[in-house]
């Protein structure tokens, strides 16, 4: 049986780390605060938001939520934007996405209005370059660097290693591919046309499934001495549950080590949200955008 790779072990020890540096900051007169802006009601967006705010507390962030209509216009949300920019208090803001689908067209326009020190989840242009170009400044999506904060705390070296990333959505898997890449890894990016898929992904040291297709990842798909991060949360009905990608008993019996889903990379992003919004905050208090 696979070792488990929990993201609870992993986000205890990150936070930590945060909750010591936030209470250097209080010591400066300064306190971490993230604004989250919500459109809608999304049920599974409650879900999140309760985590974040445990999550906050638990690091020393001060989280608000700041509740849209569902039906918001695109200037007043992007004025709900610009009350954040103008506002020296707040250090970091989330938009919770998908938008609205009339908020669509416009989602471009309404990511890159954000500050990008205050963009804490990789969201703008400038986010999505410092990433990509393997820049300290700029903060990538949290999914993705919570892939690399799970194998740094379990001591799996990516270095010479041959990394596959199946998905290349620019918020988890080209990010989490760029960052994999920094660590020195030969990457492999697949997607719905990648030839022989079964093939490529045996080959992977570290397979990261960010596909968002339940089960979609087979015994077929690995083999022995494999390390697997599961990034998919897929609501299974039969199960009433959520699933990852992998097919969980079958991959657990074949590879090293793997991520479960519900428990794995969900339970760190959170946490590098944070850690995120702490850094934003150190940053502004030596006086430096990015």
């Amino acid at each position: 049986m696979a070792k488990l790779l929990t993201g609870k072990e992993a986000a205890a020890s990150l936070t930590a780390e945060l909750r010591e540096r936030a209470a250097a900051l209080d010591r400066r007169g300064v306190t971490p605060r993230l604004v989250i802006l919500r459109c809608g009601a999304d049920e599974a967006d409650g879900a999140y938001l309760r985590g974040a705010l445990k999550r906050g507390t638990l690091c020393g962030v001060d989280v608000e939520v700041r509740a849209l209509p569902g039906n918001v216009p695109p200037q007043a949300l992007l004025a709900a934007i610009d009350a954040v920019n103008g506002d020296a208090s707040v250090h970091g803001c989330l938009l919770l996405r998908p938008l609205p689908s009339h908020l669509r067209e416009a989602e471009a326009a309404i990511c890159s209005r954000l500050l990008p020190e205050k963009d804490v989840d990789g969201m703008t242009d400038a986010s999505a370059a410092a990433v990509y170009l393997g820049r300290a400044e700029g903060f990538a999506p949290c999914t993705a660097e919570a892939v690399t904060v799970l194998l740094d705390h379990y001591g799996i070296d990516c270095a010479g290693k041959r990394a596959v990333v199946i998905g290349r959505s620019p918020v988890v898997g080209r990010p989490a591919a760029m960052l994999l890449l920094a660590r020195n890894a030969t990457v492999t990016v697949c997607h719905t046309r990648t030839a022989d898929l079964p093939a490529v992904t045996r080959e992977a040291d570290i397979l990261v499934t960010a596909a968002g297709a339940a089960g979609s990842l087979t015994a077929a798909h690995v083999r022995p001495g494999q390390t697997i991060i599961d990034v998919s949360a897929n609501w299974d009905a039969e199960k009433n549950t959520i699933v990852g990608d992998a097919d969980f008993d079958a991959a657990a019996s074949i590879v090293d080590a793997i991520t479960p889903v519900p428990g794995g990379v969900g339970a760190v992003t959170s946490t590098v949200l944070m850690a995120h919004v702490i850094r934003a905050a150190e940053r502004a208090a030596e006086g430096g955008c990015l």
